[in-house]
């Protein structure tokens, strides 16, 4: 039995097929009787080519198809091609089908296309809104910081004040002893007078 199939080349990691009329018994990189298209995955617009006369031979000899290599003669309406030849339908009549296929597919790729582009505006305009929400949130947060040296510049001197060095420790201490001695030298000299007053 014959089969319409892809057959796969390319290097690895990149691949790229070849739609083959093969045995169904050979491997899939096999044999094959005739190439009749190839399909390259890798671009955007996963290009397909083929040559259509011998496509539909080939499916009007009893070839079937795989279900990947049906999908992609779909995608380029020789399958729909092939369905009205079947239904014994004349020129003018697949003529007509196809080009009311063909406006559709455009259609739908220009709804496509403006669903992208609004998608996108939608996803631009989402981001830009997210950034002014964390720009407002991160401004509390940066004054505060902004804020937080200030108050510990006032704070810092009296620390450094309150720290004092074993050397001027021991000179308050003299200071002090002395300022003692001098206060109570005072209240002596202060009682003298007042004695010689009541001698008086």
């Amino acid at each position: 039995m014959v089969k319409l199939r892809l057959k796969r080349m390319g290097k690895k990691k990149q691949p790229f097929y070849r739609i083959v009329a093969a045995d169904s018994r050979a491997p899939r990189d096999g044999r094959f009787i005739e190439l009749v298209g190839t399909y390259d995955p890798i671009k955007k617009s996963h290009s397909v080519e083929y040559k259509e006369d011998r496509v539909l031979h080939w499916l009007s000899a009893g070839a079937q198809p795989t279900d990947t290599v049906r999908s992609l003669l779909r995608g380029k309406g020789l399958w729909l091609k092939w369905t009205l030849i079947k239904q014994g339908a004349d020129e003018a009549k697949i003529a007509s089908e196809l080009a009311a296929w063909e406006r559709m597919r455009e259609e739908r790729a220009k709804r496509l296309a403006a669903g992208e582009v609004k998608a996108a505006s939608e996803k631009a305009k989402e981001k830009a809104k997210k950034a002014e929400e964390a720009k407002e949130e991160a401004a509390p947060a940066k004054a505060a910081k902004s804020e937080a040296p200030q108050e510990t510049e006032a704070v810092e001197p009296v620390a450094e004040v309150e720290q004092e060095t074993p050397v001027e420790a021991k000179a308050n201490e003299d200071d002090t002893a002395e300022t003692a001695a001098v206060s109570e030298a005072e209240p002596e000299a202060t009682d003298a007078p007042e004695e010689t007053k009541e001698s008086k």
